[in-house]
C-alpha cells in the first residue's frame, strides 16, 4: 500500500506541475458556475414575479438539479472532454519517453504502478467532487426544504462516472505513446459505451449484452434518489475490467507468452466480469436505497402490501402485440429492455415477475386499410409492416392462430398486457395520452383484481332512458366508467360495470353503488318500489338529476329528506350560457379523496351545464353535508322556466339592468346563492355506513365535460364521489406528498453578488494560485 501512495504522490506531483491541470480545473469550475446560475436566475425570476406568494410552480431543487435541462446532467455530458486530456500522459508519457523500461525492470510491481496511478487519478477527481459540491452547498443555502438526500446521491453517481472514465482513459494511455491518440482512443471509446446500448437491441442473443455494457443512464437512478447495487457494482465492474486490461497489458511487455495465452488472459478479465455483472443484474439479487426525503422513487405502501399478497406464486405478465397497431413500439424487440424497466419497480418488491411477449397480426382501428392500403390483404400489409420493422413474418401470429390462444377482439387488438397469478387472469392496457404506460395506480388496481373475487360494482340503471354508459354521446357516461383506452375510466381503475333494469330486473346484493342518472320518463310504482327498498337496507346509491325532472325523482328522494327544487340555477357569466354553472367543492368533500383536496385549495370549480337546487332537512334520518355551492354573488335559484330566445343569448345580470336577457326577479319568487347543488347523505344502517349522493345536475358526469379542458375538476370530483359511495378502496390512492421545496432564501441582488463571487473572484484564486506552483516548480 505504501507503494500504491508514493506511486499516486508522484503522479500527482507531475501532474499539478503542468498547465493543463489548473487549466481544465478552472474551465470546470466555470462551467459549472454558468450552468448553475443561469437556472438559478431563472427560478428567481419567476418566484419574484408570482407575486405576493413568492413560489416556484415546481421542485426548484428537481428543475435546478435534476432535470434533463439541469446542473447535473449538464456537467456529466461534459466529463468525456475533461477525462481524457487528463488520462492521456499517465502511460503515454512514459511510453514515449522509454521510462516504461525502468518501471519493467524497477522492483515495483505493475500492478501496484497502475493502482497508483489510478489513486492519483481518483484523487484529482475529488477536486471536481469538491467544485461540483460547493454549487450544491449554494443550492442548499438558496432553496428552502432542499432535498439533500438527492443532492448527494447525483453527487455519488458524479464521482463514480468520473471513476469509470479515468479507468478507461489509464487502459487507452498503456496502449499508445502518442497523446493524442491515447486522448482520442479515450473519447471513442467512452463515445462506444454510450451508445452500445442502442445497438441489436432486436438481437435477441446479444440485446442482454449490449444493454448491460451501455454506460448511458447508469447515473440517472442516482440523479433521481435511488441508489441500486446493480448501478454500483456496473461501476466497479468497469473500473476492475479496465484496470485488469491494464496491467496485464503492461505486463505484456515484460514477459514471453503466447498471443493465444495472452488473448487467454484478456478474455478472462472480460467473460468474468460479464459474468458478475449478469449475476447483479438479476431483480432477485438486487439492492435498492430510496434516498429522497419522501421517498418517491418507490412504490407506495398501498401497493407494496398488493404485491406482498401475491405471495411466492409467481405473476406472469405476457405482452400482446399486434403490429397493425399504432402502439406496436412497446412491444417490439427492441424495446424489450425498455419494457423491463417499466416493470423494475414492481419486480423490487416481487422478484418473480415473468415477462412474455407475443407478436401477431390481426385488424386494427388505428390502421385504415381501404385508405391507406387499397386492394391488399390483412397479410400483405404485416408483411409490409414486419419488412418495415425488421421483423420475420415467422414470429408472428396469424389471426386465426392469436385467436385459438386469446381473443382479444373485444379490446380492439391494441396492445394490451394479460396477467396471470394461479387461476385468475385481467388485462392491462396502455391508454390514449402522452403517458401512454400505466401508472401505479392502473397497474396496482390490476393486481389488486387478480387477488379479489369480487370488486366493487356500480351498477347503472337504464330502464327510462337514463344516462348511457356504452354510448360516447356528449350526455353519456362511457368515458368515465367503461372506455379501455382512457386511463381514469372505472374500468381501469378497479370497478366492475354493469347496467340493470328496474322494470325487468332485481337489484343484487352484490352491487356496491346504484347510479340512477336523469330518467327521461317517469319511474313505474315497482322501479319506485325496488329503489325504496333498495334504499331500506342499506344500499348505497347516487342519483343525478336535471331542472325540469324534478316530478320525476322527488318521489324517490322524498324518502330521503330531499327535494330538487322547481326552477333552474342562473349563473352570470359574459362568456357561457346562463344555465351553465360554476360550482365549487365544499373542504368536507377533501376527505373523500386526497387529490381533490388539492383541487379544492385551488379553488377549481366543478362545471354543471344546467343544475336544480336541493333542498333538504338537517334534522332527518340521514346527516347531510353539502358537497357543492354556487357563488353567491353571481348565482340565483330562476323559478319561471327561460325561453329559447333567452337561452341563445348568454348576457347575465343579477339585476333589473335593461341591459341583461336575464334578471333576478325577487316578486317571482327567485333566490339568491349560495345555493346547493349535491349533497351527501350518511347514515348507518345494516351494521354498516350508508352512502347516498344527490346532484341536481347529471351532466357533471357526461362524456362532454369530462374531455372538457375547462372542467378539469370534474374527473377528479367524479371519481371522489364513488370510491366514497364504494367503500374508499378504488382508486387506489398513489398519490405524493407534494414538494416544498418551491421557495427561495435569496433574490436577484444577492443572486449577482454570489454570481461574481463564484465566476470571477473564485476562478481568479484559482489561477493565481496554479500561477504561482507553476513558477515555483519552473525555478526548481
Amino acid at each position: 500500500m505504501k507503494v500504491i501512495l508514493k506511486v499516486a504522490r508522484t503522479e500527482l506531483n507531475t501532474l499539478f506541475y503542468s498547465p493543463i491541470a489548473w487549466f481544465l480545473l478552472i474551465v470546470f469550475w466555470i462551467q459549472c458556475g454558468f450552468t448553475y446560475f443561469n437556472l438559478m436566475e431563472f427560478v428567481t425570476r419567476q418566484t419574484e414575479m408570482s407575486g405576493d406568494r413568492q413560489e416556484f410552480y415546481t421542485s426548484i431543487t428537481t428543475l435546478v438539479y435534476l432535470s434533463p435541462m439541469g446542473f447535473f446532467k449538464s456537467v456529466m455530458d461534459n466529463l468525456y472532454l475533461y477525462v481524457p486530456l487528463l488520462t492521456m500522459s499517465l502511460f503515454s508519457r512514459e511510453i514515449s519517453s522509454g521510462t516504461i523500461k525502468l518501471l519493467y525492470s524497477s522492483p515495483v510491481s505493475m500492478t501496484e504502478i497502475v493502482l497508483g496511478k489510478y489513486l492519483a487519478m481518483l484523487i484529482y477527481s475529488l477536486l471536481l467532487v469538491i467544485t461540483v459540491g460547493m454549487f450544491m452547498v449554494s443550492g442548499i443555502l438558496n432553496i428552502q426544504n432542499v432535498d439533500t438526500g438527492v443532492l448527494l446521491t447525483g453527487l455519488l453517481g458524479f464521482y463514480l462516472l468520473l471513476c469509470a472514465y479515468s479507468a478507461i482513459g489509464l487502459f487507452m494511455s498503456s496502449l499508445t505513446g502518442y497523446l493524442v491518440v491515447a486522448a482520442v482512443s479515450t473519447f471513442v471509446t467512452i463515445g462506444v459505451l454510450s451508445y452500445i446500448g442502442r445497438l441489436w437491441q432486436d438481437v435477441n442473443i446479444v440485446r442482454e449484452l449490449t444493454y448491460y455494457l451501455s454506460i448511458s443512464g447508469r447515473t440517472q437512478n442516482m440523479l433521481s434518489g435511488l441508489i441500486t447495487t446493480k448501478d454500483l457494482l456496473y461501476f466497479l465492474v468497469v473500473v476492475y475490467m479496465f484496470l485488469g486490461l491494464t496491467i496485464y497489458k503492461l505486463k505484456a511487455g515484460m514477459e514471453s507468452r503466447s498471443k493465444l495465452s495472452k488473448a487467454l488472459r484478456y478474455a478472462a478479465i472480460v467473460v468474468s466480469a460479464l459474468i458478475f455483472g449478469y449475476f447483479t443484474s438479476i431483480p432477485g439479487l438486487v439492492g435498492y436505497w430510496d434516498t429522497t426525503a419522501k421517498k418517491t422513487k418507490t412504490l407506495t405502501p398501498q401497493v407494496q402490501k398488493i404485491l406482498k399478497d401475491l405471495g411466492d406464486e409467481p405473476l406472469e405478465v405476457t405482452a400482446y402485440v399486434n403490429i397493425l397497431d399504432r402502439f406496436q413500439y412497446l412491444g417490439s424487440p427492441s424495446s424489450a429492455n425498455a419494457n423491463k424497466s417499466r416493470w423494475e419497480p414492481y419486480q423490487r418488491f416481487k422478484n418473480n415477475i415473468i415477462l412474455k411477449n407475443v407478436m401477431y397480426y390481426d385488424s386494427s382501428a388505428s390502421l385504415d386499410m381501404q385508405k391507406r392500403f387499397a386492394g391488399k390483404s390483412m397479410k400483405e400489409v404485416a408483411e409490409h409492416y414486419a419488412k418495415t420493422l425488421n421483423i420475420g413474418m415467422d414470429d408472428l401470429l396469424t389471426p386465426e392462430e392469436i385467436r385459438k390462444l386469446i381473443d382479444l377482439r373485444s379490446e380492439n387488438n391494441r396492445y394490451v398486457m394479460h396477467l396471470k397469478w394461479k387461476d385468475r387472469t385481467t388485462f392491462l392496457r396502455v391508454f390514449d395520452d402522452l403517458t401512454v404506460w400505466p401508472s401505479e395506480a392502473e397497474t396496482a388496481a390490476a393486481l389488486l383484481r387478480l387477488q379479489q373475487a369480487t370488486l366493487p360494482k356500480i351498477a347503472f340503471i337504464n330502464s327510462e332512458l337514463e344516462r348511457d354508459i356504452n354510448k360516447s354521446g356528449d350526455r353519456d357516461y362511457k368515458g368515465l366508467t367503461n372506455t379501455p383506452s382512457y386511463r381514469h375510466s372505472f374500468v381501469n381503475q378497479g370497478f366492475d360495470i354493469t347496467t340493470l333494469s328496474l322494470e325487468s330486473g332485481e337489484i343484487s346484493t352484490d352491487i356496491s353503488v346504484l347510479v340512477l342518472a336523469d330518467p327521461l320518463i317517469g319511474l313505474s310504482d315497482q322501479s319506485i318500489s325496488k329503489l325504496c327498498s333498495y334504499i331500506e337496507k342499506g344500499g348505497n346509491l347516487l342519483i343525478a338529476g336535471e331542472p325540469g325532472k324534478q316530478d320525476i325523482l322527488n318521489p324517490v328522494l322524498a324518502s330521503l329528506g330531499v327535494e330538487l327544487e322547481q326552477g333552474i340555477i342562473i349563473n352570470e357569466s359574459k362568456d357561457n350560457l346562463p344555465t351553465f354553472v360554476t360550482a365549487y367543492v365544499q373542504k368536507e368533500a377533501g376527505d373523500f379523496y386526497k387529490p381533490l383536496a388539492k383541487h379544492i385549495s385551488n379553488g377549481s370549480p366543478v362545471t354543471m351545464p344546467g343544475a336544480a337546487s336541493i333542498n333538504f332537512k338537517t334534522n332527518g334520518e340521514f346527516s347531510a353535508i353539502p358537497l357543492v355551492k354556487t357563488d353567491p354573488d353571481k348565482s340565483w335559484l330562476r323559478k319561471n322556466p327561460l325561453n329559447s330566445e333567452t337561452m341563445i343569448r348568454a348576457s347575465v345580470v343579477a339585476s333589473n339592468d335593461s341591459l341583461g336577457t336575464v334578471t333576478f326577479n325577487a316578486h317571482e319568487g327567485d333566490r339568491m346563492g349560495p345555493l346547493t347543488t349535491m349533497i351527501a347523505l350518511v347514515r348507518k344502517a345494516g351494521g354498516k355506513e350508508q352512502r347516498i349522493i344527490v346532484s341536481g345536475d347529471a351532466d357533471f358526469l357526461s362524456n362532454k365535460e369530462l374531455s372538457s379542458n375547462r372542467s378539469s375538476a370534474n374527473f377528479i370530483f367524479s371519481t371522489a364521489l364513488f370510491r366514497w359511495t364504494s367503500g374508499g378502496q378504488f382508486p387506489i390512492e398513489t398519490t405524493r406528498p407534494e414538494e416544498n421545496d418551491k421557495k427561495l432564501n435569496t433574490n436577484l441582488k444577492k443572486l449577482k453578488f454570489e454570481k461574481t463571487l463564484f465566476l470571477w473572484i473564485c476562478p481568479a484564486i484559482l489561477l493565481v494560485v496554479g500561477t504561482i506552483t507553476l513558477i515555483r516548480r519552473k525555478r526548481k
